[in-house]
């Protein structure tokens, strides 16, 4: 279970196909404070870690990614180079500071816009049609990850929506989000409320 609050970004120092793909992921981490089979979402999903080594703030751990989850995911973020936001799994007592977060992503969207507007960026992202029903205006939904909330939505004729984010300063810089570009692929997961909502919804119109 994670909170979609990112602690640190780390890059892909190798990948290796075994079957199932091998990564090792460089992070400015303690490495005796991860331990192996611990859960760590990377860039919004939830991996274990089978080997790790370094030292205190430069860091690396080995997880395997099965070919399911690469085939749900934004396949350019498995590629060595490529940037992940990184964050450990919820510990007893820790701050719920974002929404609850699974690391199972849903769906892959797409960045349709993002422009600069004060100190901050807007960005609008496009879900598909299955994906439509479980965003809702002010609700909360996970991007690469990142836990945010929907400033509104704008559905369309085909099924699926647009819907608009605000990224503040301190998310851009502390997260992946800040180079985001039009026509960039992202995870997305809904939230676990709107999820058990829809289910709701469907049997009490099966009555």
């Amino acid at each position: 279970m994670f909170t979609g609050i990112v602690t640190a970004i780390g890059t892909i120092a190798r990948a290796e196909q075994r079957g199932d793909l091998r990564l090792r992921i460089a992070a400015p981490l303690d490495p005796a404070r991860i331990d192996i089979g611990a859960s760590i979402a990377c860039s919004g999903v939830c991996l274990t870690v089978v080997e790790r080594g370094g030292e205190a703030g430069d860091a690396w751990f080995d997880v395997d990614v099965s070919g399911e989850t690469v085939s749900r995911t934004v396949p350019e973020m498995w590629e060595p180079g490529a940037k992940l936001n990184l964050e450990p799994s919820l510990r007893l007592g820790d701050e719920l500071g974002g929404h609850i977060v699974t690391g199972h992503v849903d769906s892959v969207g797409e960045a349709v816009m993002v422009r600069q507007e004060g100190g901050s960026w807007q960005v609008a992202i496009r879900a598909r049609a299955e994906m439509a029903p479980f965003i809702a205006e002010k609700g909360s939904i996970t991007v690469n990850g990142v836990s945010l909330t929907v400033n509104n939505v704008r559905d369309r004729a085909d099924g699926s929506c647009d819907f608009l984010l605000n990224i503040i300063p301190h998310t851009a810089e502390v997260t992946t989000l800040g180079s985001l570009a039009e026509g960039d692929k992202v995870n997305l997961e809904i939230d676990v409320l709107a999820r058990y909502l829809k289910r709701m919804q469907g049997l009490a119109a099966m009555r």
